[in-house]
């Protein structure tokens, strides 16, 4: 399992490509699509809808069990990525390029975001 270095991770399994625009792409890694199994239905945030750190924004629905999907950063929805919304499985077969979930505006960045390799301790304890 390869975790691409220039992200930042949530200790919820979020990533976070930080875009100098301020605007954020957020996806789940590749550890959170494999515990998950194969992902069905994704509700996704509504665009112009506005998330917080740490909070609920959505549900990942796969063939074991339904999962909130946590927002890593505070901001407001600019775009959902509708190819997930038409084929969940693609978090499952690409969770750092096609599968990503959201874009948002970042507010603030928090913090208490990991680096890929603070990432993978996390999920090795």
């Amino acid at each position: 399992m390869s975790n691409p270095q220039q992200l930042r991770y949530s200790k919820e399994h979020e990533w976070l490509s930080v875009a100098e625009d301020g605007v954020s792409t957020v996806g789940i890694t590749e550890f959170a699509a494999n515990a998950l199994g194969d992902v069905v239905y994704a509700q996704l945030p509504e665009v112009g809808s506005t998330v917080a750190a740490g909070e609920t924004c959505g549900e990942l629905e796969s063939t074991k069990s339904v999962s909130d999907l946590y927002s890593p950063v505070s901001g407001e929805i600019t775009e959902i990525n509708e190819d997930v919304v038409n084929d969940p499985s693609l978090v499952n077969t690409a969770p750092f390029e096609g599968g990503w979930l959201f874009k948002v505006r970042v507010a603030q960045e928090p913090d208490d975001l990991l680096t890929a390799d603070e990432y993978v301790a996390h999920t090795a304890g």
